[in-house]
């Protein structure tokens, strides 16, 4: 069964915030208490991340948004 474009678009996701968190060497549970958001289902590519959700992210791992859609197109 063929992907559609929403969840090729979250699988991109996923696999970008856990090759960031991976890179940066911080469990799910220490990025969960240094900023507030679980990222089981969204390194599942299994939600929608909010705009917000990913700019907290992206602070988080001190990058751009820009940056961040650069990595999913790399993808």
């Amino acid at each position: 069964m063929m992907l559609s474009k929403k969840e090729v678009t979250l699988k991109k996701v996923a696999l970008c915030v856990k090759a960031l968190r991976e890179e940066y060497h911080i469990t799910s549970s220490e990025f969960y208490i240094d900023t507030g958001i679980h990222l089981a289902r969204i390194e599942q590519g299994k939600t929608n991340v909010t705009i917000t959700t990913l700019q907290k992210i992206c602070d988080y791992f001190n990058i751009t948004l820009s940056d961040f859609f650069v990595m999913l197109e790399e993808i």
